[in-house]
C-alpha cells in the first residue's frame, strides 16, 4: 500500500537544493524547513509548551526510550497519547530509542530479532523490537515515529556499518508491516532511517533498500556523531541527493546555525538537537554576532540585551548582567530564560530562511548571516 503524501513544496530556491514547504500531520501543519525542539522526557528542559506554542513551535521531539522506562506507554496510552499526557496542543514526532539503545554499548546486545539492553535507570533488563517500538510510538499517539535502526560511530569500519545498514533494512520492513496492521483511525507518519556512515557506496545501498518502503518520510541517521564539519558536509549533499523530492527528509541531531544552513542549502526540511537548550543551561547564548558565554566576567555591569537583534521577550526585558546574576547563583530563572531565548532565535532564525529561499536570496543570506555569526560583525 502506497504512504499517504504529507509533503508539499511550495518554493526551490534557484542557486541551491534549498526549498520551503509544509507537512500535514494530525495536529496541524508544520511549514518546512523547521527546527524542532528537543523535550526528551515529553517536556523541553525549562520551558512550558505556553512558551513553545508563544515562540511559534508547530512541533516538539520526545524520546521513545526515555518515556517507555518512565512512566511506560501504557500510562501515556491511558493518558491520551502523549497529547493528553502533557496538553501540548502541536505535533509530536517520537524517535525510535534507537540511538539512546545503542549509546549504551556496554548495556545492550543486537540480534536480529531486536536489541536487548539494560535500563540506565535502574539495571533492569528490556527487549526492543521494530515491531514493539512501532507499538509504543502508536500508544504515545506520535504524529511522526521513527523505525528502529541501528546508528553506528565515525570511526566505524565498513563492515560493522555494512552489518548495521542490513540490520536497519530488515527493521524498517517489519516496522512497515507493522504500521500498517495497527494504524486504523490513527494517522501517525512513521520515518525510514537512511544509514551507510561515512561510505558512499552504503549510503546509496541504504537509500535503495530504504525508500523501497515508501514511508511518508525519509530520515538520515549517522551523521553529526563526531566527524569534521567537512566530511558531514559531503556525505550530507551525497545522501540528500539520493532521495526524492516529494518526501520531507529529516536529518537527526543538528542544532546550530551552521548545520543548519549547511542541511538546508541541501533540501533538508527537518532537524532536532538538544544543543541549543543544554548550552543555554550552561550559560551559552545564541547572537546574531556568534555565542556568548554569559559566565564571562565582561557581561558583570552590561545592561544590553543578549542579542540586540533579537526581539524575543527575554531580551526585551532581560539585561545581560541579570542574566548572568542569574548563572553565578544557580538560580532556576536562568536556565528557564535562556532556553526561551535560544529557542526563539532558531524559531526566527528559520523564519528569516525560508523567506530568503522564497526571494531567491538564501545563498546571499547565508553568506552573509555566517559572516556575521563567525566573524562577530
Amino acid at each position: 500500500m502506497a504512504a499517504p503524501s504529507i509533503f508539499t513544496v511550495q518554493a526551490n530556491d534557484a542557486k541551491s537544493a534549498a526549498r520551503t514547504g509544509f507537512v500535514d500531520l494530525p495536529h496541524g501543519r508544520v511549514r518546512t524547513p523547521v527546527f524542532m525542539p528537543v523535550g526528551t522526557n515529553a517536556t523541553v528542559k525549562a520551558v512550558t509548551k505556553d512558551s513553545l506554542a508563544e515562540i511559534g513551535f508547530e512541533i516538539i521531539l520526545a524520546n521513545t526510550y526515555h518515556l517507555y522506562l518512565r512512566p511506560g506507554h501504557d500510562l501515556i496510552r491511558d493518558a491520551g497519547g502523549l497529547h493528553g499526557f502533557t496538553g501540548w496542543k502541536g505535533n509530536f514526532l517520537t524517535d525510535s530509542g534507537g540511538f539512546q539503545v545503542f549509546s549504551l554499548s556496554k548495556l545492550r546486545k543486537i540480534s536480529d530479532e531486536g536489541v536487548t539492553f539494560q535500563s540506565h535507570i535502574d539495571g533492569s533488563r528490556h527487549f526492543l523490537t521494530p515491531e514493539l517500538v512501532v507499538d509504543i510510538q502508536t500508544a504515545f499517539r506520535s504524529d511522526i515515529f521513527m523505525q528502529l535502526d541501528v546508528c553506528t560511530p565515525w570511526g566505524a569500519d565498513e563492515k560493522d556499518s555494512l552489518k548495521a545498514l542490513k540490520q536497519t533494512s530488515v527493521w524498517a520492513a517489519r516496522s512497515k508491516i507493522r504500521w500498517e496492521e495497527t494504524r486504523g483511525d490513527f494517522q501517525g507518519n512513521l520515518f525510514g532511517i537512511v544509514q551507510g556512515n561515512f561510505y558512499k557506496e552504503l549510503r546509496a545501498r541504504s537509500a535503495e533498500e530504504i525508500l523501497a518502503f515508501d514511508t511518508p518520510g525519509i530520515a538520515i541517521g549517522g551523521l553529526s556523531v563526531g566527524e569534521p564539519f567537512d566530511v558531514y558536509a559531503e556525505l550530507l549533499e551525497y545522501t540528500a541527493g539520493l532521495l526524492p523530492e516529494d518526501k520531507p527528509r529529516y536529518v537527526m541531531g543538528i542544532g546550530t546555525p551552521e548545520y543548519i544552513l549547511e542541511a538546508v542549502q541541501n533540501g533538508i526540511d527537518m532537524f532536532d538537537c538538544v544543543f541549543p537548550t543544554r548550552t543555554a543551561r550552561n550559560g551559552l547564548l545564541f547572537t546574531a554576532f556568534g555565542p556568548i558565554s554569559i559566565k564571562q566576567a565582561r557581561y558583570i555591569r552590561d545592561l544590553g540585551p543578549a542579542d540586540p537583534e533579537c526581539t524575543c521577550k527575554v531580551c526585551r526585558e532581560y539585561s545581560r548582567a541579570y542574566l548572568r546574576h542569574l548563572y553565578k547563583n544557580d538560580e532556576i530563572l536562568f536556565s528557564m530564560l535562556a532556553s526561551y531565548h535560544n529557542l526563539a532565535f532558531l524559531y526566527e532564525f528559520l523564519k528569516r530562511i525560508r523567506y530568503s529561499i522564497e526571494c531567491g536570496t538564501f545563498i546571499d543570506f547565508k553568506r552573509e548571516f555566517l559572516y556575521k555569526y563567525q566573524s562577530g560583525k
